[in-house]
């Protein structure tokens, strides 16, 4: 199986009004709908395509940044990979091969990549390939989360999703955590032992200023994002594999967002981990609007 392609034949993010050749655009939309490891609702191999769907819904004007942010920066909506839908096999290896070998591709050709899963050990491939080409100083990876991804190995594989951050952590890249809700003891003590950042949940909705102190914590220029969905509130977003109670609202996340891409150089995004709920489209539409404002905030950095 070709796992990567150099065309498109999926739905164009926001629709073929405003989808454009490969060339032209500066965003690339990257649908990886790979599952392998998830450990409660299954189905974010099937999470890409519905977000894709319900985008075709979303208004081109952002009232936030009064533009039509689509029609400055130009979105490209690449082919999937690593699909393990319909009954599609793909191992944890294959899929971190071809992650950041598509990834690096994409950065070279000068793209701003958003990775859409799937589930969140795709995230260790993409962020290789970043690690990768900026080699001249390092990037802090913030999580938008309410798990962890701290465990060095979980249900006998390294690769596991709720090994994630663990993974990056290895690689020497310094990390913000945000949204916190669950995690193990092993988790706890690695964050005491190295001093990882991290701010909970339950800080969030009791400290006015974990946001100022947040953003002060960065430690380097240059920022990738990965969010996980199960982060945000499962009001806005219940279509999650591990679903807890709190969560960031709305607009908490976006102020958040913001100031990270009027702050810093944000390098590349992910969002992950929608697993689809039958007959409602909640879910599915707010990550589709989180997608775009990603896109507008990206906008406005490069003026």
């Amino acid at each position: 199986m070709n796992m990567v392609q150099t065309s498109t034949s999926v739905l164009p993010f926001l629709g073929p009004d405003v989808a454009t050749t490969y060339d032209a655009p500066q965003v690339v939309i990257l649908p990886i709908p790979y599952e392998g490891t998830t450990t409660y609702r299954q189905g974010c191999e099937n999470g890409t395509d519905p977000i894709l769907e319900a985008s075709q819904q979303v208004e081109y004007y952002d009232e936030e940044l009064d533009a039509e942010t689509c029609r400055d920066i130009g979105i490209y909506t690449y082919e999937s990979i690593a699909g393990t839908r319909n009954g599609s096999s793909v191992s944890s290896e294959a899929m971190l091969k071809v992650t950041p070998d598509t990834v690096s591709k994409l950065i070279a050709d000068g793209k701003f990549v958003i990775g859409l899963g799937g589930e969140h050990s795709i995230t260790t491939g993409i962020v290789e390939a970043y690690g990768d080409f900026f080699t001249d100083e390092p990037f802090t990876v913030i999580q938008i989360d309410a798990h962890g991804g701290l465990r060095f190995s979980y249900e006998g594989s390294i690769h596991n999703h709720a090994c994630v951050m663990r993974r990056i952590v290895d690689m020497g890249l310094p990390t913000l955590q945000i949204g916190i809700q669950a995690i193990c003891k092993e988790e706890a003590d690695l964050i005491k032992e190295k001093n990882l950042a991290v701010f909970r949940a339950r800080e969030i909705a009791t400290q006015p200023d974990w946001m100022d102190k947040a953003i002060a914590s960065i430690p380097t220029q240059r920022v990738f994002l990965t969010i996980d969905l199960d982060g945000i509130a499962p009001t806005l977003i219940p279509a999650v594999g591990t679903p807890e109670p709190g969560g960031l609202n709305w607009y908490s996340l976006l102020t958040f967002l913001r100031r990270v891409f009027d702050g810093y150089e944000v390098i590349g995004c992910d969002v992950m981990e929608l697993a689809l709920i039958v007959d409602s489209v909640v879910s599915q539409f707010t990550a589709a609007k989180l997608v775009y404002k990603l896109i507008g905030y990206k906008a406005l950095q490069t003026g």
